[in-house]
């Protein structure tokens, strides 16, 4: 089995679950009810986890990474966006969560995938804590660690609202209020980066080089 259909058999087995999880609950599912549901058998599913834990682990920690990674996709490291030139390509974590609702919806649920109540809120704050300096509207001196937990917190509100709305409004409509709000109480946001990235590095020289192509069309 190659790497890409060793992917596409574990997607399978996600999307199973996924779906299974929002009929039955999670504790409720096995792993039985999983490979009969992605039309495989159970020696399909042991070759690449030996429960359904493993499985819940694997899903939940490849999204919340996902979920961190699309935060710096618009930006670059050292760079400062003034709240007034927010866009809908600056909240490329709300197109994520989007993107993959079928998995976030998870959150609506009470016998869901474990850690994802704590875990969701928890990297959105440590998305703001870590990878971005804040500049608040007027310069107005406040304690950090409070504005960005009130912040992030905040903006995990807005989501959880969202999904449990069942995206009622559409992603366009939902990144304007988000813009909106922000607007109210942030001047300046800056970029920092994750795990040590470096504004000369030639993998950000290419990516501001395709952002600023890709906004250039718009």
């Amino acid at each position: 089995m190659n790497d890409r259909q060793r992917n596409r058999t574990k997607e399978h087995l996600k999307s199973a679950f996924i779906k299974l999880i929002k009929e039955k609950g999670y504790h409720n599912v096995s792993v039985k009810d999983i490979v009969d549901c992605a039309a495989y058998n159970r020696s399909t599913f042991y070759v690449h986890y030996q429960d359904k834990i493993l499985l819940a682990e694997d899903m939940l920690a490849s999204m919340i990474q996902g979920l961190e990674d699309s935060v710096g996709q618009p930006y670059y490291p050292g760079q400062q966006i003034y709240a007034n030139k927010l866009n809908a390509p600056s909240f490329a974590i709300i197109s994520y969560i989007y993107e993959n609702r079928d998995f976030f919806e998870l959150i609506k649920y009470d016998d869901t995938l474990p850690g994802l109540h704590t875990e969701f809120p928890q990297t959105i704050l440590k998305i703001y804590k870590e990878q971005f300096i804040f500049e608040t509207l007027n310069h107005a001196q406040v304690n950090m660690d409070y504005f960005k937990r009130y912040t992030a917190f905040g903006f995990y509100g807005l989501i959880l609202m969202w999904i449990k709305n069942d995206f009622k409004e559409s992603l366009e409509e939902f990144i304007k209020e988000v813009i909106d709000l922000t607007k109210t109480h942030i001047h300046s946001i800056k970029y920092v980066g994750k795990n040590g990235d470096s504004p000369n590095s030639s993998d950000t020289a290419n990516r501001i080089v395709s952002l600023k192509d890709s906004w250039s069309k718009k």
